[in-house]
């Protein structure tokens, strides 16, 4: 799956702490993998089989945009987030690889390589 690099405005005129700069690609990278999971888990023939990926793709998501969003002002949380962002990933990625279908197989190597990356930042 191909995913748009969401570098926004703002990042291209101020550039980001380079510390945090690979981690914040790979977690807006994995926010869009989510959605884009939980939105094809949607149009599946077994609705309900794919509740559990649906529920961890979502907060998956909001974890990675919250992780990003904290280590682009460079908050003092950002690293402890990080933390429990890699944790969400790693779930998320777990849950993904029990299914087949490929947006659910590419999500979860884009959840392993967001909670590598997490957790690097919050070394």
């Amino acid at each position: 799956m191909e995913c748009p690099d969401l570098n926004y405005v703002h990042v291209e005129v101020y550039p980001m702490n380079t510390e945090f700069e690979a981690c914040i690609r790979a977690c807006n990278k994995c926010a869009v993998a989510c959605e884009t999971c939980a939105s094809a888990c949607l149009q599946e023939n077994n609705v309900a089989m794919m509740a559990d990926c649906i529920r961890l793709d979502r907060d998956c998501a909001d974890a990675c945009r919250m992780a990003a969003a904290l280590m682009a002002r460079e908050s003092v949380y950002a690293g402890a987030f990080c933390n429990l962002c890699a944790k969400i990933c790693d779930d998320c990625a777990k849950e993904c690889a029990k299914h087949d279908a490929e947006h659910c197989q590419d999500c979860a190597a884009l959840c392993h390589e967001c909670a590598e990356e997490c957790r690097r930042m919050a070394a």
